[in-house]
């Protein structure tokens, strides 16, 4: 209750121009800013959702929305959490896992906004199959299918489902359903990342189609993985699994590309929008223990005033990975005491 308490003391000390200052926090675009200023001076409390689809093993990239969705509760709203499991299947996770990969994000997910210190009372989590099998939510689907094409469809689901070179019909359907989702979660905002353009787009162009109303739209940047390339649960070496022991961490970490004086890499960009915006919360700065002969201990207040060390060269590649990781590891240690009921549900849902 006092956590709880202390995010509804926050929203209520800021007036509306604060509020969209810690909304727009580490967002990359917004579609919509005029109406979502409006919906901060207008209601007490909007809402926003975010779906994540049940599909591959959350890793710690998750902690970008998961820490963006605590800067909306701080700022009044009501935050809904959408666990997609149709989703999941529409983007080729088996049908007989679905419900054992369910239980697994219903047991981790909120586990992770503990890490953070959100209490699980200011958020709702939401199943995607307790609404959308419908008669109501069908019908609306197959109204929807009647004004999009399949090459928009297709264009849509383009960076968020895997499609391959034959795509499937469910992958299809998927970016009508995230669409039709946020009529019927009644948000007035839709959160996700930067890959979801292309489905935010459509949505605020079919949904006034069937009578639904056009919802504000804000996205985040997404991390590149450890190895260059997005980081995945489909590409087990471009990401950090939040169920990875400490060493493996620090193993992942050493063995993450990172190119002295280069701050294009993944370690850098879970600093600079992750550990860095948690710290800047807390006033904290992020800290770099090294022996004197190579520089000493060193505190960095801000993400550039770090990168700039590390694009001289000040800062060794070395000496970052170790501070990555101990970061990295500081998340996952609240989720690690739950490890060995976390893992029995893991082994049931992947292995």
């Amino acid at each position: 209750m006092e956590r709880l308490l202390k995010y509804f003391s926050v929203s209520m000390s800021m007036n509306s121009e604060e509020r969209l200052e810690l909304v727009k926090r580490n967002t990359s675009e917004i579609l919509g800013i005029e109406e979502l200023e409006e919906s901060l001076k207008s209601k007490k409390k909007p809402s926003v959702y975010l779906g994540t689809a049940i599909t591959g093993s959350p890793h710690v990239a998750y902690f970008v929305w998961v820490n963006k969705l605590a800067d909306f509760a701080k700022a009044g709203f009501k935050v809904k959490i959408l666990l997609a499991d149709l989703h999941g299947a529409l983007d080729n996770t088996p049908w007989e896992v679905l419900e054992k990969r369910y239980k697994y994000y219903e047991s981790i997910i909120p586990l992770m906004f503990e890490s953070l210190g959100v209490s699980r009372k200011s958020l709702e989590f939401v199943k995607g199959s307790d609404f959308e099998m419908s008669k109501e939510y069908f019908f609306d689907i197959l109204k929807l299918s009647t004004f999009v094409s399949v090459h928009d469809a297709n264009k849509a689901a383009s960076e968020v489902v895997k499609l391959g070179d034959n795509p499937k019909l469910g992958g299809l359907i998927y970016p009508l359903m995230q669409a039709l989702d946020e009529e019927y979660l009644g948000v007035d905002v839709q959160y996700g990342g930067m890959d979801q353009r292309k489905i935010f787009v459509l949505a605020g162009e079919i949904l006034p189609k069937i009578g639904y109303k056009k919802r504000v739209h804000v996205m985040t940047p997404i991390l590149p993985g450890l190895i260059g390339k997005k980081m995945s649960s489909s590409v087990t070496g471009s990401k950090i699994d939040l169920l990875d022991d400490e060493e493996t961490v620090k193993k992942k970490v050493n063995g993450a590309e990172c190119i002295e004086g280069n701050a294009d890499n993944g370690l850098m960009a879970f600093l600079r929008h992750v550990v860095f915006v948690l710290k800047k919360d807390k006033k904290e700065d992020v800290v770099v223990e090294r022996p004197v002969k190579f520089g000493g201990t060193v505190h960095y207040k801000s993400y550039d005033e770090m990168e700039k060390a590390f694009v001289s060269k000040a800062l060794h590649p070395m000496d970052l990975k170790i501070t990555v990781a101990k970061e990295i590891n500081s998340l996952l240690a609240p989720i690690r005491k739950n490890r060995e009921k976390l893992l029995k549900l893991w082994n049931d849902a992947y292995s």
